[in-house]
């Protein structure tokens, strides 16, 4: 199964974010990403599944890299941990880090707009963490 075969995946909104991101995907910093429960719901996607690959897409729509998610959990925000915040891949050094970061992205103008107003983001706000690992994507045995 190749890069086009696969459901794609975007960071952020495409730009600066979006790249840095990707970069950190393939230089091996980030492991791990964060959604929110909301937008899954507002565009009645499902919640990602353990197992699933992405082709995850650079800020021109080209596939980037493939990832396969070795963990999905739908937890409340209160519940990220300072090694998840870390696995982020960000630079965050703990989970304040974190969340100060998530809550400014999950509030800012591009998420609002897109769901049609600000999300409430506090301790109970659900979120999608996923961990992964990097794949090609002939890679059917998981090495």
């Amino acid at each position: 199964m190749g890069h086009d075969d696969l459901p794609t995946l975007e960071l952020a909104f495409p730009g600066p974010e979006r790249d840095r991101g990707v970069a950190a995907i393939l230089n091996g910093q980030k492991t791990a990403l964060t959604g929110l429960v909301e937008i899954y719901e507002h565009t009645g996607e499902a919640v990602p599944t353990t197992g699933q690959r992405f082709s995850v897409l650079d800020s021109e729509g080209r596939p980037a890299v493939t990832i396969e998610l070795v963990d999905v959990r739908v937890v409340p925000m209160k519940e990220i941990d300072d090694d998840f915040a870390r696995a982020e891949g960000r630079g965050y050094s703990d989970v304040a880090q974190w969340r100060a970061a998530h809550e400014e992205f999950f509030r800012s103008n591009g998420v609002s707009e897109f769901l049609g107003r600000t999300p409430v983001i506090d301790d109970d706000t659900l979120v999608v963490a996923e961990r992964f690992r990097v794949v090609e994507p002939d890679d059917r045995d998981g090495r």
